[in-house]
């Protein structure tokens, strides 16, 4: 018997899979694309997930997959100044002290085959709706590689099927939020000057209030990025690429991009933003990762997220299969459990995102920043939980670096 039905198989689903596995929960897990298969995003792996893949006995595996490994964390301002926030050297054990940039085709691939190890799979699997039985989701109904129909039942089926999830649609819970969605772009590049072990968050002029990433990605090539809201984006006359080239084209990064070369043409994807609190479970279901929009509004990573995710909705799964109860007051732990960790650092950021509207604010924090040991402390508390993230919801922060 089936305990859980896994759809999507990326990062959250993956992750579910595994901490099944290690709660004697029997999964399957589903997705539409047959791996390796490219996924658009930013690859930069954070903290929690390095914390997570700890836990699961992947991080020696990781650490050996192609890309590069990041120890610090450069944020540039309007009028191009800049700092860094290194992770490493600190004696703070809460602190970050080294994240990664994978490509996904790479990441998601490794940790697919690690969840097919120890659970079913079933890759090219489309899922085209649920089946529902007094108001309980209990199964689904899809194609497989074969395009013959096939359905499966369990008492839990877990959404990891990304921003345009089939579970959150046939629900009625998928919702275009033009104020909650990024849009975002990607391009990978060789030849980019100067990345060594470093991401770079650039809030430029040329796409306020959005942002401009650039990540080594391992092998000489770089993950380059726009990053802007829906509703920003439906009021600009240029397109994201147009946007990109001016950005790699200004003054201040021209010669860093002097003898790079484009390796795809630019792809761009939907970002469902934290900056709103999704109802992410219900009778039979939960919906991880950006099914549940559990994207950073201010940094646009997702991944760390989608996996703690995982292992939430599992740990509840686990409880769910002791009592018997799969209803939705069941699974609103999983929603108290993950919002308990990540809520108080999204609503943070989403302050942050509107702080970045600001040319002015930016300027004067990331200036002060660049100039203030202090104020980089401060910052980069913030990133490694040392500082509450309650003391950035109010005057407390901008008065630390005011008079620091």
């Amino acid at each position: 018997m089936i305990d859980v039905i896994i759809v999507g198989a990326g990062p959250a689903g993956a992750t579910a899979a595994l901490y099944a596995q290690k709660l004697n929960l029997n999964c399957i897990l589903l997705d539409k694309a047959v791996f390796p298969r490219d996924k658009i995003c930013g690859d930069a792996l954070s903290g929690k997930s390095v914390r997570i893949m700890r836990e699961l006995g992947l991080l020696d595996d990781v650490e050996k997959l192609e890309g590069s490994e990041i120890n610090r964390i450069t944020f540039g301002s309007p009028n191009n100044k800049q700092f860094d926030i290194h992770l490493k050297g600190t004696k703070n054990k809460n602190h970050i002290t080294k994240g990664f940039v994978i490509p996904r085709k790479i990441f998601d691939n490794y940790m697919f085959d690690k969840a097919a190890s120890v659970t079913e799979t079933r890759q090219g699997f489309t899922v085209q709706d649920l089946i529902l039985e007094n108001d309980h989701v209990v199964g689904i109904v899809g194609k497989n590689k074969n395009g013959n129909v096939e359905e499966f039942r369990a008492p839990i089926v877990m959404g990891c099927d990304g921003s345009n999830s089939i579970i959150a649609r046939k629900l009625g819970l998928y919702e275009m939020d033009m104020e909650n969605t990024s849009v975002a772009v990607r391009c990978y590049y060789e030849g980019v000057k100067d990345l060594t072990d470093q991401i770079e968050l650039h809030y430029v002029k040329e796409v306020n209030p959005g942002y401009f990433w650039l990540f080594p990605a391992g092998e000489g090539r770089a993950n380059i990025g726009i990053g802007l809201s829906k509703s920003d984006m439906k009021k600009e006359k240029r397109t994201l690429r147009q946007i990109m080239d001016e950005v790699t084209q200004s003054d201040y990064f021209k010669e860093r991009f002097a003898d790079a070369k484009q390796l795809e043409r630019p792809v761009g994807w939907n970002l469902p933003l934290g900056s709103s609190h999704r109802k992410n479970y219900g009778n039979g279901f939960m919906l991880l990762g950006d099914a549940a929009g559990l994207v950073d509004p201010f940094t646009g990573e997702g991944i760390g997220n989608a996996m703690v995710s995982g292992q939430y909705a599992m740990e509840v799964a686990a409880k769910s299969k002791l009592s018997g109860d799969y209803s939705k007051h069941a699974f609103a732990e999983y929603d108290e459990l993950l919002w308990g960790e990540v809520g108080k650092e999204l609503r943070t950021s989403t302050k942050l995102q509107s702080l970045a509207r600001s040319k002015f604010l930016l300027n004067f924090v990331i200036n002060r920043a660049a100039r203030n040991e202090e104020v980089q402390n401060i910052i980069s508390g913030m990133l490694s939980n040392e500082i509450p993230k309650d003391e950035l919801n109010g005057p407390l922060f901008y008065l630390k670096i005011l008079f620091s």
